[in-house]
């Protein structure tokens, strides 16, 4: 990355009303226009729900190793807007407190330019200093380039998941990633 590059610091509450904007402005690009399918949800429904947003706000307060918590981090362009973010949080499985789940996107006009690698690392750096053994991922099969950007990262293949959804007409695989942050 460049020196005019985002810079990319922790997810504050203060962030969330433009940080929510700029996820369903990014949920909007959800397979249209030559970008891959990055979430499973029909087009037409790629937004980010008022309950997302309320778990994603409670999950920010909920002290990591405890269910639902959740930690953020944004990238921020030299003119202030959000280039992308990247956040982990709890697995839903209460015996899997040893492991985060990850979730991560890149605005459309920063993608390709080293912010998804540099992102990875900030997040990967904090889960090595918590409780965290691994970080897993799930992204759809079809999601080439970020398939691409987690095994540069050092994640490994646990699973394709065949015909895991049926969306707009279109049948889909899940692919399931982890990496082992700990010994």
């Amino acid at each position: 990355m460049t020196a005019g590059a985002p810079a990319i610091r922790t997810l504050v509450r203060d962030d969330l009303a433009v940080f929510f904007a700029y996820l369903n402005d990014h949920l909007s690009d959800n397979g249209t226009a030559g970008t891959a399918m990055f979430m499973p949800l029909p087009r037409s429904e790629s937004r980010f729900s008022a309950e997302k947003e309320a778990a994603f706000r409670l999950g920010m307060q909920t002290p990591v190793g405890q269910p639902g918590w959740r930690r953020g981090w944004l990238a921020i362009a030299p003119d202030g807007r959000i280039a992308g973010h990247i956040d982990l949080r709890a697995r839903a499985e209460k015996t899997s407190a040893h492991r985060a789940l990850l979730g991560m996107g890149v605005h459309r006009e920063f993608r390709q330019q080293g912010l998804g690698g540099a992102m990875l690392a900030v997040a990967t750096a904090w889960a090595e200093t918590q409780a965290l053994d691994w970080i897993d991922l799930e992204v759809l099969s079809v999601n080439t380039p970020a398939r691409q950007l987690y095994l540069r990262a050092g994640f490994t293949l646990v699973a394709d998941m065949a015909d895991m959804f049926r969306i707009d007409g279109e049948t889909l695989g899940y692919t399931f990633m982890s990496k082992k942050i700990r010994a």
